[in-house]
């Protein structure tokens, strides 16, 4: 009963609506500043007020500049490296699926759990709802746990099958890292406290041009524009963290790709007939 709060909350607070808030309250600091001008007696705007406070926040520029150009550039290289893994994953299932199906037709029951296994961690990373996002399925991973222990069963009758079941093992074993991998780097998210240290330190900045801003179109123009492009980059920075389930989300091509090959070898004489349908994966 006490998850349904959090699930509740965190439905709410995707990186669009944070971004939104985000936009809202520097673009409410940035008019308030603006505001203060007319209120604001005319010896506390002063040239050296002005030369202080922009000396002052340009320091709070600065750090603001650096910390958001290194979450871009991590969250970045982030979501290329899940990609990558990915990618990986569906090599690793492809060239397990080719070596099995050279070692002969005893790995007919292995080779029919791999496919089972690459349809089902398909429709766990890309479903048709990005919200059913389930990186840890353990049904899915029960049946990578099948097929190591059908590959296990296996007998080798020389030293050339011996080759092949060593080589399909260690596959198996890296779609499995594969699957952790994923499963924990998806914890890797920046913490929401720092989020709001680093709205506050851009509403102060964006709160200090005000009172020395002209009061006309173009002055308002350039301080919405500017809290929306620095509101954007939380919100892109947050949405690439997501990977899976958000707007800039890792491409399926490679898993259906994997899946069409398993679907043509399905298709073969020479494959269990038992595989002869697969049913392509709906894209999101």
């Amino acid at each position: 009963m006490s998850e349904k709060p959090d699930n509740a909350l965190n439905t709410r607070l995707t990186p669009v609506n944070i971004g939104s808030i985000v936009f809202a309250i520097i673009l409410a600091g940035a008019f308030a500043g603006w505001a203060a001008n007319e209120y604001l007696p005319a010896n506390q705007l002063t040239e050296a007020t002005r030369s202080l406070v922009s000396v002052s926040m340009a320091i709070v520029a600065t750090i603001s500049a650096l910390v958001l150009g290194l979450l871009i550039s991590n969250t970045n290289a982030s979501f290329v490296t899940r990609a990558g893994e990915v990618t990986a994953l569906s090599a690793d299932i492809l060239r397990l699926e080719q070596m099995l199906r050279r070692y002969g037709p005893e790995t007919d029951t292995a080779r029919r759990t791999l496919r089972q296994y690459a349809e089902h961690k398909t429709a766990d990373l890309f479903p048709e709802d990005p919200r059913d996002v389930d990186l840890c399925n353990p049904s899915t991973y029960e049946l990578l746990q099948q097929l190591e222990d059908s590959l296990l069963a296996l007998e080798p009758a020389n030293s050339r099958d011996q080759w092949w079941l060593g080589q399909a093992m260690t596959l198996a074993g890296k779609i499995g890292d594969i699957r952790w991998l994923l499963a924990q780097q998806s914890a890797e998210r920046t913490p929401k406290a720092f989020v709001g240290l680093l709205t506050f330190w851009l509403t102060s900045l964006f709160a200090s041009f005000g009172p020395f801003a002209p009061h006309n179109l173009i002055s308002a123009l350039a301080l919405t524009l500017c809290a929306l492009a620095v509101s954007g980059a939380i919100g892109m920075i947050l949405e690439l963290e997501q990977t899976f389930g958000g707007l800039l989300r890792i491409s399926p091509l490679p898993m259906y790709s994997a899946l069409s090959v398993l679907r043509d070898s399905a298709a073969r004489s020479d494959y269990p007939k038992t595989l002869a349908h697969i049913s392509a994966p709906r894209r999101s």
